[in-house]
């Protein structure tokens, strides 16, 4: 996999380590649950748990993006670290893709932000 694809991939990592973050250890703060859509504290207590959960979905994306950059950048086996990679930066992109269909409009910059990098590190792989 080449030095762009890789890079877009660590970028998509990072920000999906972000994501969990928010999701998972921030929820409760007004500024974060906002951004999710709960406008009051009563409303974040309601979505807690299903934050907290998806959270660890973004988490464990990212960690099979480090795992397969660690492999591919280590001198461990280059076709499961460039599988790993590609798997799951599909996974963030068609995450990304679902966001959007099923919310429409409004989740537009989240589903863009969410899917750009893994969309990125996909083309670099492609046609770099």
């Amino acid at each position: 996999m080449n030095f762009p694809g890789q890079l877009f991939a660590l970028l998509a990592a990072i920000l999906h380590v972000f994501i969990f973050c928010m999701e998972s250890l921030w929820f409760m703060r007004p500024g974060v649950h906002r951004r999710f859509g709960a406008a009051t504290p009563a409303d974040a207590e309601a979505r807690r748990l299903f934050a907290f959960n998806q959270g660890f979905y973004n988490l464990f994306l990212a960690i099979g993006i480090f795992v397969g950059l660690a492999l591919l950048q280590g001198g461990g086996d280059r076709v499961v670290g460039e599988t790993l990679v590609l798997f799951n930066c599909a996974c963030m992109f068609g995450a990304g893709v679902v966001l959007y269909l099923s919310a429409g409009r409004p989740m537009l910059r989240a589903a863009v932000m969410q899917g750009i990098l893994p969309l990125l590190a996909w083309a670099a792989w492609l046609w770099l």
